[in-house]
């Protein structure tokens, strides 16, 4: 489905990503894991044409994206969940929900959404702005969902949220895939990426040097602590 091949980006002189190479095939979970500052939010940004590349290919079913602008990359079925979620503060819920809709609000997508996020319907006119963290992730992830991605790609999303939704948060994750969306994940918290995952990349210095099954990981956890400095 998804396909990096030889990406590199350059911001100015330094040398963000150095040749990333990975894949995501159709209805799968794949991390994407490293240290801070080694490149996975660039990578995810240079899936969905926010970072220029200076070459390497990405592919979303064997169509090569490098002529799509960004705006166009999510009606291609990509769905993309930003690091700080990228709400619109002083929109309304259902406003942000239908932000990027083709046309007229979707009722029938609506009602799946909020299926998934009920606590979103109960705030539809409150300004994205006054929820709280968890919930502005949810409306995030919702907000993707409206689009009826195949894929959905996620940076950090368990990042600064109440323990009490972040299980909430990942629950939906899973779900989203058992449902037949692939997800792309960069979470810092490795034993989420693990049980969220079925496959994971680890990135070095704008490169990713080891790609394993989950189950690999948690029977080898000094693979982990090589490259992540974390014990299981």
């Amino acid at each position: 489905m998804l396909k990096l091949t030889d990406v590199h980006v350059h911001f100015g002189k330094l040398h963000i990503l150095q040749g990333v190479s990975l894949e995501v095939a159709t209805g799968e979970s794949v991390a994407l894991l490293g240290r801070n500052g080694v490149g996975k939010t660039t990578t995810l940004r240079a899936i969905m044409g926010l970072a220029v590349r200076g070459r390497g290919r990405v592919e979303f079913d064997g169509e090569d994206l490098a002529e799509c602008p960004p705006h166009e990359v999510p009606r291609k079925g990509i769905g993309y969940v930003p690091q700080g979620r990228g709400i619109f503060p002083n929109l309304t819920v259902h406003e942000n929900l239908c932000i990027g809709l083709p046309g007229k609000s979707d009722g029938e997508r609506e009602e799946y959404v909020f299926g998934r996020f009920p606590r979103l319907k109960e705030r539809l006119k409150q300004a994205g702005g006054t929820l709280s963290g968890g919930e502005q992730q949810m409306l995030a992830i919702a907000r993707c969902l409206m689009m009826r991605p195949r894929l959905i790609i996620l940076d950090e999303p368990t990042e600064g949220i109440a323990p009490i939704l972040v299980s909430e948060i990942r629950r939906e994750i899973h779900l989203i895939n058992q449902s037949g969306i692939s997800v792309l994940l960069v979470e810092q918290n490795v034993q989420t990426a693990l049980k969220l995952c079925q496959r994971v990349f680890i990135m070095e210095k704008g490169a990713v040097v080891h790609s394993a099954p989950s189950h690999e990981l948690k029977t080898h956890p000094e693979i982990v602590h090589r490259y992540l400095g974390l014990s299981l």
